[in-house]
């Protein structure tokens, strides 16, 4: 265990360094700047600026030392177009929110999608299976900004049951989580379905009916382990997903998080926003794919991690 988290945290490292000198100069490669757009700037006001961020420096010059005060101070800089606000003070108010939605997003999948595939596996070939599987197999085709549309058009306005947009309260989370969540739920239902058939089938499971077991004992307690494997390996990618999906749900219902940060620093080119952001998003996505990797041992056994 040891060797394997030392291992993949060696990995992290060059990850976090790629992805750290990729986004570097990517965004310094498109045209403009972070004061290009401002209005009737002060020529002495601009040279004060971009002397604060380094912005007067040679390229190489300008890497070096934002690599060294992110790896060696731990420090990600001022935002340049929020003054006064650091990154790490930008990050800190907007991942609270941001993991918020995605835990619940999470939740609702999990929940919704698990209940689904096991109700129709153990219902197999009737109408409950047949309607079950067809809006999974909707919910797929529908990207999370159209679940979001309807959504809003049925219970904001059509029946004002949740707000439209903002944050502050139970009732702005479960709207929006619900939107980014439902997609996965889909997937997870067609994941856990088709491993619990496969489950089912096993001589263990065979056995345990054959002592006289409960067929809820069975399912839950010997057949549900084996079938969640396909829905540990869905995980880091549906993390990456949510991630990513809230891009979008953030900017629809106007969510203060780190998605609709991220595009605001992209927008108004604050390089030092939008670096921290990226290397947020990149060390939550590789820990939750090494938190699936760990699962994956106490799930199946047989798995080893060498």
């Amino acid at each position: 265990m040891i060797g394997f988290l030392a291992k993949r945290l060696l990995w992290m490292a060059l990850t976090l360094w790629v992805v750290f000198t990729v986004s570097f100069f990517l965004m310094r490669a498109v045209p403009g700047g972070p004061f290009s757009e401002e209005r009737k700037i002060d020529p002495y006001a601009l040279e004060v600026f971009e002397a604060r961020y380094n912005l007067d420096e040679p390229l190489p010059v300008q890497y070096w030392l934002e690599l060294k005060r992110t790896v060696w101070h731990g420090d990600l800089g001022l935002s340049i177009r929020k003054v006064d606000y650091t990154v790490a003070e930008i990050i800190a108010e907007g991942l609270p929110i941001s993991a918020t939605l995605g835990i619940v997003a999470m939740a609702f999948a999990l929940t919704l999608g698990i209940t689904a595939g096991v109700v129709s596996s153990v219902r197999r070939g009737t109408v409950l299976d047949f309607s079950l599987m067809t809006v999974a197999t909707v919910g797929i085709a529908l990207p999370n900004f159209v679940v979001a549309g309807i959504a809003i058009v049925l219970v904001v306005f059509i029946w004002p049951i949740f707000p439209a947009a903002g944050w502050g309260g139970v009732q702005h989370v479960i709207l929006p989580a619900f939107c980014l969540g439902a997609p996965y739920a889909a997937y997870i239902a067609r994941l856990v379905r088709t491993g619990m058939l496969d489950v089912l089938g096993q001589d263990y499971i065979r056995t345990a009916y054959a002592k006289g077991l409960m067929p809820r004992r069975v399912i839950m307690r010997h057949a549900m382990k084996g079938a969640m494997l396909p829905v540990a390996s869905f995980l880091g990618p549906a993390v990456a997903g949510i991630l990513t999906g809230s891009l979008i749900i953030e900017q629809i219902f106007a969510i203060p998080g780190l998605a609709y940060n991220f595009v605001q620093a992209a927008v108004q080119r604050d390089y030092t926003v939008a670096m921290g952001l990226v290397l947020t998003y990149t060390t939550l996505l590789y820990t939750m794919n090494l938190l699936v990797d760990i699962s994956y041992s106490y799930l199946d056994p047989r798995v080893k991690l060498e």
